[in-house]
């Protein structure tokens, strides 16, 4: 059956501001900083229906990581659902996001239209603000994000996973922290991104 979800999203890695891997005045993106991209993606699902079940007002967070020098750099990444949703919900995000149910995440999101490995789909307790230029995101003790102000720069700036066509701002990551399920990092001053989503599918 058809699905949809719109919402916002903010996300923040390693990399130095702006973020190479984003498209910049039209030029498509390239190697990460470093060459090796760890972090955090949010998404606050603002509307959304899948296959009848109704997942508004949930939230969704992937931790990811991945080499440049790795053939095809694939991605290793862990799903945290929303604890607040029940078995149907979580079990339908988790079909968005894994790519099951094909549609536009096999366009944007790398960890399905490459090989990737999902180490785990982990039931969390989500904390969220995407307020513009000063979000942030907690998912349980394993991950969290603080942005501090938005990145001065003239310009034109976006990112594949919410959609180029999307509005979006680069920022300044305040920190970044990840530390569970074989992720340990803890980064500041690096960058970040806000912007909008409309997913859909078949």
């Amino acid at each position: 059956m058809p699905w949809q979800l719109s919402g916002t999203t903010l996300e923040a890695c390693n990399c130095d501001a702006i973020c190479p891997c984003r498209r910049i005045d039209g030029v498509g993106g390239g190697r990460s900083t470093s060459g090796e991209c760890v972090g955090a993606l949010s998404w606050w699902i603002e509307r959304g229906e899948v296959d009848g079940v109704d997942v508004a007002g949930l939230a969704v967070v992937n931790v990811i990581w991945y080499s440049d020098d790795q053939p095809g750099s694939p991605w290793r990444w862990v799903l945290h659902l929303d604890d607040r949703g029940d078995r149907r919900q979580r079990e339908a995000l988790e079909a968005v996001f894994t790519g099951t149910l094909g549609g536009t995440p096999e366009q944007q999101f790398p960890w399905v239209y490459k090989a990737s490995d999902l180490v785990a789909v982990r039931a969390s307790t989500i904390e969220i603000d995407h307020a513009p230029g000063r979000g942030w995101f907690r998912a349980g003790s394993v991950v969290s994000l603080r942005v501090s102000a938005p990145y001065v720069t003239e310009r034109t700036v976006s990112c594949l996973i919410p959609g180029h066509d999307q509005p979006g701002r680069e920022l300044v990551c305040e920190r970044l922290v990840g530390d569970g399920d074989g992720f340990a990092f803890d980064v500041e001053g690096r960058c970040g991104f806000e912007s909008t989503f409309v997913y859909a599918g078949p």
